[in-house]
């Protein structure tokens, strides 16, 4: 018996044959199409616009009606058709009650919110700008302009992160409910009020209808400042103003004299220098008086609101209320003001304005140098800048943002640390004061005993 293994003769592959490529179409047949099949599409939609004008409010009123059914509502709903499917395909009468106890709950908590609220509602703040530790008042006061009774709803204002909710008693026709909330202003920052609200709905919360009736209030609660003496009278002497290179005919920085110019004030005419003159000359020489143009002091004052910069957000707040007491100081003494902190800044403001810009404040991703830059749109004619930061912006940084600003403005660097000494430094071009605290700060800006 044989039991070779033979190796099958390999059979040469049949020839390739390439295939054939189908006929190509051209292009523009298929652009063309497409085109008309867009321009058909666009005439139908504009075609469509009255039935979407006529339906717009029937959407409007469906969408509001969705949007006040509760996550639990839509849930017995669903709960309720499963429920009927099953109790109509396997006979089960179980489910088809408790179907219909579900189909009898959610219409029936539909029927609480049925009907229109007619109501006045006032709401304000007062004082709307405390300070840190003062409380403000929150009044609101409801009026049933109705021609029936008020059944007890809810009502409910935003103070910030949470809410305030209260109860409304049942109100008769044009009867009033008033009451007042205390608003704490526990740490600096802006706290956003109402608006008031009230809601309708079931005991069981299926249903729940909210109504807006006002707009919300914001409640400014402002650092804690110390107060000042003037700032020409310490470190900042710059009261009386700086002298420019522009030629004023009135002002207090005397020049030069010069020839008299028709359409000259003659009040200018300076008579003692003309009478010399004109007695050694060959005729009358008139000399009036020629100024150099002064300017008031504009300071500006760029609050750091790098997180990188202070050690704690004790410290920053600290940074903040040493800013707004050199900016309400700055302002007492009728100067030019503009307050940097970070994205937010003012320019000249009332001192509500500027402390109101000190509430906003928040730490973030702005460093000192890029602030400070901002100058140089927002106030290209400041003349005094103070910097004010934490423990950890180093003298490098300081010298960064004093790049931005022209040679001849006077720089002042102040740095908080808890619990740190008061010190001065002088650099070229730019003063670094250290202090610990808040009380500090009248001390070390009326120069006085700096260690």
């Amino acid at each position: 018996m044989d039991t070779t293994v033979r190796r099958p003769q390999a059979t040469p592959p049949p020839p390739a044959v390439a295939p054939s490529s189908p006929p190509r179409r051209p292009r523009a047949a298929f652009s063309g199409v497409a085109a008309q099949i867009r321009g058909l599409a666009r005439q139908g939609w504009a075609a469509l616009e009255p039935v979407r004008e006529a339906a717009r409010p029937v959407l409007s009123v469906a969408k509001e009606w969705v949007g006040i059914v509760s996550g639990l509502g839509w849930l017995l709903a669903a709960a309720a058709v499963v429920f009927t499917y099953l109790g109509a395909r396997f006979g089960w009468r179980e489910f088809s009650y408790a179907a219909a106890v579900m189909f009898a709950i959610v219409i029936g908590s539909a029927a609480f919110a049925i009907g229109r609220t007619r109501l006045r509602v006032e709401f304000d703040v007062a004082p709307q700008r405390i300070e840190v530790g003062e409380a403000a008042a929150v009044r609101f006061s409801v009026r049933n302009e109705a021609t029936m009774p008020l059944l007890p709803i809810g009502l409910e204002f935003a103070v910030g992160d949470s809410r305030a909710s209260f109860t409304l008693p049942t109100l008769a026709p044009n009867a009033g409910f008033e009451d007042v909330a205390v608003i704490p202003g526990a740490r600096r920052s802006v706290v956003t009020l109402g608006p008031v609200t009230t809601q309708r709905g079931d005991p069981f919360g299926v249903i729940r209808r909210e109504v807006v009736w006002t707009d919300p209030i914001e409640l400014f609660v402002h650092p804690k400042t110390v107060p000042l003496e003037p700032l020409g009278a310490g470190l900042l002497r710059d009261l009386e103003g700086r002298t420019t290179q522009d030629i004023s005919m009135s002002d207090l920085a005397f020049h030069t004299l010069r020839d008299y110019v028709p359409g000259d004030d003659r009040r200018y005419i300076h008579w003692r220098s003309t009478a010399k003159f004109s007695g050694i000359g060959d005729g009358e020489r008139f000399l009036v008086r020629q100024f150099l143009d002064t300017r008031r002091s504009h300071i500006a004052v760029v609050t750091d609101v790098s997180a990188d910069s202070y050690r704690s957000p004790e410290e920053f707040e600290l940074a903040i209320s040493v800013g707004a007491s050199i900016a309400v100081r700055a302002l007492t003494d009728e100067m030019d003001l503009t307050v940097i902190c970070g994205e937010h800044a003012a320019v000249q403001p009332v001192i509500f304005q500027a402390l109101d810009t000190y509430s906003r404040a928040e730490l973030g991703d702005w460093r000192l140098a890029p602030a400070t830059g901002r100058l140089n749109h927002l106030a290209p004619d400041a003349s005094v800048v103070i910097l004010i930061t934490g423990p950890n912006c180093g003298f490098e940084q300081f010298q960064q943002a004093r790049a931005f600003l022209p040679r001849e403005v006077a720089t002042l660097a102040i740095t908080v640390a808890e619990g740190g000494e008061i010190s001065l430094r002088e650099a070229i071009g730019l003063s670094v004061l250290s202090i610990g605290g808040l009380a500090d700060l009248p001390q070390a800006m009326a120069g006085g005993q700096l260690v």
